[in-house]
């Protein structure tokens, strides 16, 4: 059967839009959001961790309505849109006296994962008031933690889904196409680190991702249903020099092209950032290039 539209690498055919139509004819009552979860069960359109995934489907079947394919029912509440009427964090007080010293004398520290935890708003008010890109809430799959040292926050870190292409990092990485869209999940991309200002504490930031690289796969593999191989990171030379990362051996990759992941005139539209890559496994290429479902 010819297909009709690709949409997020989902080939929809004519069969598919008669089964679309059809869905729709037999749940008259049926909301836009519950027709969407209709549809993600009869394709058992899944995440890794078995949650549907009805936000991409509602976002296929809207696509389908404006092109004429299919005629959903009129929209019955317009939903606040969380990414644009999002509260900004509040702030969290903590302790800042200065803590200053060596490692070795700072003790244990301990890494908490505390995305969906009560320490979840500590984290976001720290990222906010504290880091210089302040805080964005991800979204699509990501992990938040805060480090604590003395019974005190000393650090964040925060990882979410890798982008879908970076040319430094694929051909680092040597997948084709076909095996990108289909393990691009097995990456995370580091998207803020932050060390606490009153904290100075010499190799601290290289110690801490040194941990991370022994935790992140394991939580993600509990959280999202699928393990982490491979993290990333990008690092404004004109800020950074990136010396933690180098320090936790991670690997120069490459530069962005200053385009974005939307650019359309090919034209560098933003700042080149240097990007930096770490495997979690010995024998990640092999991992991140087959193909099994």
């Amino acid at each position: 059967m010819q297909s009709l539209v690709i949409y997020r690498h989902r080939v929809i055919t004519e069969d598919d839009l008669v089964f679309i139509r059809k869905l729709i004819a037999e749940h008259p009552g049926s909301s836009r959001r519950d027709l969407s979860k209709r549809l993600c069960q009869a394709w058992n359109w899944v995440q890794a961790n078995g949650a549907l995934r009805d936000m991409v489907c509602r976002g296929l079947m809207l696509m389908l309505h404006r092109g004429g394919l299919i005629e959903l029912p009129p929209v019955r509440r317009v939903p606040r849109n969380p990414m644009v009427d999002r509260n900004q964090p509040l702030l969290v007080s903590v302790d800042e006296a200065p803590l200053q010293m060596a490692l070795g004398e700072l003790g244990r520290l301990e890494l908490r994962q505390v995305r969906r935890t009560s320490e979840e708003a500590l984290f976001n008010s720290l990222l906010r008031h504290h880091h210089y890109l302040g805080y964005t809430q991800p979204v699509g799959e990501h992990l938040k933690y805060l480090v604590f040292a003395r019974g005190r926050p000393i650090a964040c870190v925060a990882w979410s889904s890798a982008p879908r292409h970076l040319g430094s990092r694929d051909r680092f990485i040597g997948w084709d196409k076909k095996t990108r869209l289909k393990n691009i999940r097995l990456l995370a991309y580091n998207t803020r680190f932050l060390i606490l200002p009153w904290v100075k504490v010499p190799h601290l930031a290289s110690h801490i991702l040194g941990r991370m690289a022994r935790t992140l796969s394991a939580d993600w593999q509990r959280v999202y249903a699928h393990p982490i191989y491979f993290v990333e990171t990008f690092i404004d030379p004109q800020r950074f020099a990136g010396t933690c990362y180098r320090a936790a051996n991670w690997t120069v990759l490459g530069e962005t092209t200053g385009r974005g992941k939307d650019d359309l005139a090919h034209k560098a539209n933003r700042s080149i950032k240097e990007v930096l890559g770490y495997p979690l496994v010995k024998d990640f290429r092999k991992r991140l290039s087959q193909l099994a479902a």
